[in-house]
């Protein structure tokens, strides 16, 4: 799920924080990818088309030729990703991976009915929703990338925390993934559409946290606490508050404890034993790999002859099509990329209780007094 609407509160609040590029002009950035997400993208693209793919064994390779595809398109338009796979979930996410699991219960028995009654519209519509990665699709891509030459990391619990530490970090340009709450794990840059942008003839939406805090007037701390309070994975939202009242509750009184001291508690029912604290930690002080500056990212030339074994023998591919793959990765290899002018500039690490807005006043202060 992610942070709800938290996309709309940053088009309405923060604008300027929202840019548009195309596939072209993100040529020689590093970018974390989460993996998980772009397999479950993968998985319901080519439902979407028909089918899942499967080779001849009835082993399903929809995620694997989305993989192989992307991944090359990628690296021909000069980027370079890594790819991030979740570890294990949080303990407190187990609410929201029961949810999930019961929608999907729900759905594979309404794909049964329908088929039942020869609906097969509404069996195409269900199936959808009962799509789930799975650790046979992880392995499978792992052993795909590593053949192909691209970095991978395993984290030790969530991708979108782990592809935020790396960008943190400045080992990456920007996290990829269309969750939302990789802003508030405090990715400087989120990189939204990647994957699939040029396919579906969609500009990637980049979005930048300092102006998304410059635009809502907010420290970082006190976006984290909006974000938990539009509801995230974490934790249920408050029935009766949408994000245009939370924005408004979060700038009157500056941190979650005053927002609940405030409320009519006969108007808004707060969740019994609302664990927000809990979550404030794990957006603040998520588990992710210690010494994150020192994680070591090598894009490698693709290995022909095991990746021929793999995806023609194994998996059913045409061995043209591998072939072809290969070629075009060893020629992106190859070629010679250009450092681009603003990799020779560090960001300035956005500190939890300061907005561009205020250090400026603050600026602005220090010259007035100096004056006098």
């Amino acid at each position: 799920m992610g942070i709800h609407q938290l996309s709309k509160v940053i088009a309405d609040h923060a604008p300027d924080a929202i840019k548009e590029f195309s596939i072209q002009q993100y040529f020689g950035r590093k970018v974390a990818i989460d993996a998980s997400m772009s397999i479950y993208q993968f998985l319901i693209a080519i439902r979407n088309e028909g089918s899942a793919l499967m080779n001849s064994d009835g082993e399903e390779t929809s995620h694997i030729v989305g993989l192989f595809t992307r991944t090359i398109r990628m690296v021909e338009h000069g980027i370079k990703p890594v790819y991030v796979f979740d570890g294990k979930p949080p303990t407190m996410k187990s609410g929201e991976l029961a949810k999930r699991l019961e929608k999907r219960k729900e759905a594979e028995q309404a794909a049964e009915k329908a088929q039942e009654d020869g609906d097969m519209e509404t069996v195409d519509k269900f199936t959808k929703r009962t799509v789930k990665v799975t650790k046979q699709h992880n392995e499978d891509c792992k052993k795909l990338l590593s053949l192909m030459g691209i970095p991978y990391i395993e984290a030790p619990c969530e991708a979108e925390a782990q592809c935020a530490a790396l960008c943190k970090a400045g080992k990456v340009y920007s996290a990829g993934s269309e969750d939302m709450d990789t802003l508030t794990f405090g990715s400087p840059i989120l990189s939204r559409h990647l994957t699939f942008s040029e396919a579906r003839k969609m500009p990637i939406s980049e979005i930048n946290l300092e102006k998304v805090l410059d635009g809502l007037e907010m420290t970082m701390d006190q976006f984290i606490d909006l974000c938990i309070l539009l509801g995230c994975d974490y934790c249920d939202s408050i029935k009766g508050i949408g994000p245009h009242r939370a924005v408004n509750l979060m700038k009157t009184h500056g941190s979650l404890e005053k927002i609940l001291e405030s409320l009519d508690k006969k108007k808004y029912e707060i969740p019994e034993d609302w664990p927000f604290e809990q979550a404030r930690e794990l957006f603040k002080a998520p588990e992710v790999l210690p010494d994150v500056s020192n994680v070591v990212l090598k894009w490698e030339a693709p290995n022909e002859e095991e990746l021929i074994e793999f995806l023609v023998k194994k998996k059913g591919f045409s061995e043209d099509r591998v072939k072809n793959g290969v070629k075009k990765l060893l020629k992106a290899k190859e070629a010679k990329v250009q450092n681009r002018l603003d990799s020779y500039f560090k960001k300035a690490p956005v500190a939890a209780n300061s907005t561009p807005k205020r250090k400026a006043d603050e600026g602005k202060k220090k010259t007035t007094k100096k004056k006098k």
